[in-house]
C-alpha cells in the first residue's frame, strides 16, 4: 500500500549520516525539555498558565497580567512543538533512508507517542495544581523519552543484525543492574523534589500539596542510592578491566563515575545551602546526563552487524552476486 511516507521515500533518500544527525537532534531536544521543565518549577512558574491546553480559560497565550511566570510556562509548552519537530525529522529520515530499517522507524514513533503522552501528563499536572506525584510522573516520563531517543541514536550507528555480546552474559546483566539502580536514583530524586523547597509556585502559595514525608529522610534515601550507584560503577570498572571488556564500555563507565561524583558534589552543596535555584537546575541537568551515561554502558557490550540485503534470485547474476 502506497502511503505519503513511501511516496516521500521515492523522492528523498537521506544518508546514514543525516539519520544519525536527526536522531541526535531528537536526543538533544529531549534533554532540553527536561531542563526547561525544571526552569518552570524553579522560577515558580508552574501555574503561570492556569489551565491546559489553553493558557487561561479565554486565551491560548499568556496575557500581560500574567507577567513573567506566564511567559516562562508558555515558552516551555511551545518547546514541545520544537521537540515534536525534531522527533518528526528523525522519523522521516529513518523511514526514507535506504535500506529502510523498520526498527529505527519504530523507535522514532515510540518517541512521538511518549511526547504526546507526556504533554497530556503535563496538562494533568497543571489541572491538579502541581500535585507532586504527577510532577514526579512527568519527570519520569521525560526520562523514558530520553531513553528511547538515546537508543535510536545509538542504533543509528550500528546494524540490524542479531546482537552479539562482547562479554559473558552475567557481566552484561550486571550492567543492567547498574542501569536499574541509577533509574531508582533518579526516581528518588523526584520524591525529594516533591517534598522540597521548590513546589513550582511562590512560597507563600499554600495550595500546592507536598509529599508528606520528612525532607531530610527523603534526601538521605536519595543519597543512599547515589552511594550504591557509585559503588556499582567502581566495581564495573574493575570487572571490565579484568575481563578485557571493549574500550568503549570502559570509557563509558568512567564517564558515568565522573558524572556521579559531580552530581554528588552538587547534591551536597544544594542540600547545605538551602537548595538555590541555579544549583537545583544544574542538578537536574546532571541527572539527565547521569541517566544517559548509565544507559550507554550496556549498549557498548554488544555488537550488531550490518545485515546484507537479500539477493533477488530472479535478478540477472553478475560476478558480484554469484557464489561459488
Amino acid at each position: 500500500m502506497r502511503t505519503p511516507f513511501s511516496l516521500l521515500a521515492e523522492r528523498w533518500q537521506p544518508s546514514a549520516a543525516m539519520v544519525r544527525r536527526a536522531a541526535f537532534a531528537a536526543l538533544v531536544m529531549s534533554v532540553v525539555i527536561v531542563v526547561t521543565g525544571g526552569a518552570v518549577r524553579l522560577t515558580a512558574s508552574g501555574l503561570g498558565c492556569t489551565t491546559w491546553p489553553r493558557c487561561t480559560g479565554d486565551s491560548l497565550t499568556p496575557t500581560p497580567e500574567m507577567g513573567f511566570h506566564g511567559v516562562v510556562e508558555f515558552t516551555n509548552r511551545m518547546l514541545t512543538y520544537v521537540l515534536s519537530a525534531a522527533v518528526g525529522w528523525a522519523i522521516l529520515a529513518a523511514r526514507c533512508h535506504r535500506p529502510w530499517r523498520h526498527s529505527m522507524t519504530r523507535l522514532g514513533w515510540a518517541q512521538f507517542w511518549l511526547v504526546m503522552s507526556n504533554a497530556v501528563l503535563g496538562g494533568i499536572t497543571v489541572l491538579t495544581g502541581l500535585n507532586p506525584y504527577t510532577v514526579a510522573g512527568h519527570m519520569i516520563a521525560a526520562m523514558a523519552l530520553v531513553w528511547v531517543a538515546l537508543l535510536m541514536w545509538e542504533r543509528s550507528k550500528e546494524g540490524d543484525g542479531a546482537p552479539r555480546l562482547s562479554v559473558a552474559r552475567p557481566i552484561h546483566q550486571l550492567s543492567y543492574v547498574l542501569v536499574a539502580v541509577v533509574g531508582l536514583l533518579v526516581a528518588a530524586g523526584t520524591l525529594v523534589t516533591g517534598a522540597g523547597h521548590h513546589p513550582g509556585t511562590p512560597q507563600d502559595n499554600k495550595i500546592v500539596p507536598r509529599i508528606p514525608i520528612d525532607y531530610d529522610r527523603l534526601a538521605q534515601f536519595h543519597a543512599d542510592f547515589a552511594f550504591v550507584s557509585v559503588g556499582l560503577t567502581i566495581a564495573l570498572i574493575f570487572v571490565f578491566a579484568a575481563v578485557k571488556a571493549p574500550p568503549a564500555a570502559k570509557a563509558r563507565t568512567k564517564e558515568l563515575l565522573a558524572v556521579l561524583l559531580l552530581q554528588g558534589v552538587l547534591g551536597f552543596i544544594q542540600y547545605f545551602t538551602d537548595a538555590p535555584e541555579l544549583m537545583v537546575g544544574l542538578h537536574m541537568l546532571g541527572a539527565t546526563l547521569t541517566w544517559i551515561a548509565a544507559l550507554r554502558i550496556p549498549l557498548a557490550l554488544r555488537v550488531r552487524e550490518v545485515e546484507e540485503p537479500p539477493i533477488d534470485a530472479s535478478a540477472p547474476r553478475t560476478p558480484e552476486t554469484a557464489t561459488v
